[in-house]
């Protein structure tokens, strides 16, 4: 029985589910859920993510990390933490620059955090042979604990479910997946079982609750306030409280219905740092947030795409149009945001301006 129709029979048995326990089954379901199964990352996949535009990403990434380790007094030993590594080719590039410093590779500890058996496959085979063997957990919790943490995570909130409340002419409501006159899936509303915002909204709007979100969040400052360390978070999204709808599904690099082929496309919505930072400023670390743009060009990568561009003349051309990709504010350099979240000693590279 494929996914949708084991939906379809779970919603006519139960009632109709939240969009968080749909997207939940669609993505992690382990018979058919997309990352369970067949997640397709890049250029012949269903969507593509920052590293795979240019090395220069992971590589200027992989520096931030050594000269935040540097400011962390250089401890002797540090988990280098990559939480949903897609590929891992992000680490791959990160681990070729942070080599220029022996000592910090002599110091860290690689762990990957990931939930998707395939990916898992994929990334060990990418850096097996790597100055590094990485460590596989499935969640923060099975990190060892101890020692001091520099975490990076790229597209990795997008990923974690939303809750979704539209406002009604009578008040507000929960966005629901149920099944319509045919007993084909569709949205619907009903009650909500929450306290309801207390926001100014006109009828229609909606606003994305991710429960998980804020949870990583606080779990991940509860660590680095326990035993030190920071983590960078890219992601697209809003960084200031909002209304949308941005839940979406893509296959083969386009938009496509939610409830078309549950399981056979990435389900995303943005990333909200409002309410990340929030959640872990609560526990007492600090916080930064910028554009992907601005966090890029302040890491040195134009210097990085110039310095490729003279040693590979042949492909300016392609180098310039990657920097562009990443950093333009029309393409990724905008709509991408870098949270970062630390505890104690100086604000990590890129952020000394802009902490809380």
């Amino acid at each position: 029985m494929s996914l949708k129709a084991r939906l379809v029979a779970q919603i006519r048995a139960t009632g109709p589910m939240t969009i968080a326990q749909y997207m939940t089954a669609c993505l992690h379901d382990p018979l058919d859920g997309y990352y369970a199964t067949r997640p397709a990352l890049g250029e012949d996949g269903d969507f593509i993510t920052a590293p795979m535009i240019s090395q220069m990403f992971g590589e200027v990434i992989g520096l931030w990390a050594v000269e935040t380790w540097r400011g962390m007094g250089a401890p002797p030993r540090v988990l280098l933490v990559e939480a949903g590594p897609g590929t891992g080719v992000l680490m791959q590039d990160a681990l070729r620059a942070a080599r220029l410093d022996p000592q910090f590779m002599a110091a860290a500890d690689l762990w990957l955090i990931e939930t998707s058996a395939p990916l898992a496959a994929i990334q060990r085979e990418r850096l097996a042979g790597g100055p590094l063997a990485p460590n596989c957990a499935s969640d923060l919790q099975g990190l060892p604990a101890g020692a001091p943490m520099i975490l990076i995570a790229n597209e990795l909130l997008d990923c974690l479910p939303v809750r979704q409340l539209v406002r009604t002419e009578t008040g507000w409501a929960e966005r629901m997946v149920g099944l319509d006159d045919v007993g084909a899936l569709a949205f619907g509303l009903a009650p909500c079982d929450r306290p309801a915002p207390n926001l100014d909204a006109p009828p229609g709007a909606v606003i994305e609750i991710s429960e998980p979100q804020t949870a990583f969040a606080a779990a991940l400052a509860e660590r680095l306030a326990e035993d030190g360390g920071a983590a960078l978070l890219i992601d697209y999204g809003r960084d200031r409280q909002g209304f949308g709808d941005t839940f979406q599904a893509l296959h083969r690099h386009r938009k496509v219905d939610p409830l078309s082929h549950p399981g056979q496309a990435d389900l995303t919505v943005h990333a909200d740092f409002p309410a990340v930072i929030a959640a872990a400023r609560a526990t007492g670390i600090r916080t930064g947030l910028l554009t992907q743009g601005e966090f890029l060009r302040r890491l040195g990568i134009e210097q990085r795409a110039a310095a490729l561009s003279r040693a590979r003349p042949d492909q300016a051309a392609v180098i310039a149009r990657q920097l562009a990709r990443l950093i333009d504010p029309d393409q990724m350099g905008d709509l991408f945001k870098a949270a970062c979240l630390y505890a104690g000693g100086p604000p990590p590279p890129g952020f000394e301006d802009v902490h809380d």
